[in-house]
Formats: structure tokens, C-alpha cells, sequence
């Protein structure tokens, strides 16, 4: 389950930030997950919710935004969200000159914090 080491290393990426900005707590989280980032959300949320007992995040809300696989054709320019099978050729026009735009990474959107 190496939800819990992702998790590990994002409450050090949340607690580096509210020291930056003096913040007392931390009140939300916001997490874009690629539904083909190999994380599995609920997991997430359950290592979330074991890892910020008796931290700044004690009281935050955990929010994952999933997003779809996307691919981005370099030859016809055209942006297809796959929803089957992953695949390197573009929807539109059959090109393998095709590069993934997002759906694939897990990465930190947005915090909210308290400062008094």
C-alpha cells in the first residue's frame, strides 16, 4: 500500500508550507489524482486520515480531483481524454507523435491555511 508513503511525504510538503506562511493550521487539501496515477483514492483518503492525527492538518478536509487520461496529438494538435484503454495513437487522426497531458501524476493543487 504505498499510499501511506505518498502520504508520509506530503504531510512534509504541507507542513514545509505552513511554516513558510506561518500558518497555525491547515484547514484543506486539495490533491489532483490521475485516475491512471496508480493510486488508489480511497486508500488515500484512509492513509490521510491516519497520517494528520495530532498534526497542523488534524482538522483538514481531504479533496481529490480525479482526472481523466488525456493525450495531446503533436501533429494534428487535437486533446482526446481517454476513457478505455490507454493508448499512444491520437483519436483523431491515427498519429503516434502523441504525448499524455494529464491523468497520470498525483500532485498537491491547493492548501488552505489559518494564520491568527
Amino acid at each position: 500500500m504505498h499510499e501511506f508513503s505518498l502520504v508520509s511525504s506530503l504531510m512534509m510538503l504541507i507542513e514545509e508550507q505552513a511554516r513558510l506562511h506561518n500558518a497555525k493550521r491547515v484547514t484543506k487539501v486539495v490533491l489532483g489524482v490521475g485516475r491512471f496515477s496508480g493510486v488508489e483514492p480511497d486508500l488515500l483518503k484512509l492513509a490521510f486520515d491516519t497520517f494528520k492525527e495530532k498534526t497542523i492538518c488534524e482538522d483538514a478536509e481531504l479533496v481529490l480531483e480525479i482526472e481523466e487520461l488525456t493525450l495531446r496529438c503533436r501533429d494534428c494538435g487535437k486533446e482526446s481524454v481517454l476513457r478505455e484503454r490507454p493508448t499512444k495513437k491520437c483519436p483523431s487522426c491515427g498519429s503516434l507523435n502523441t504525448e499524455f497531458v494529464a491523468g497520470r501524476d498525483l500532485y498537491l493543487k491547493s492548501l488552505e491555511l489559518e494564520t491568527d
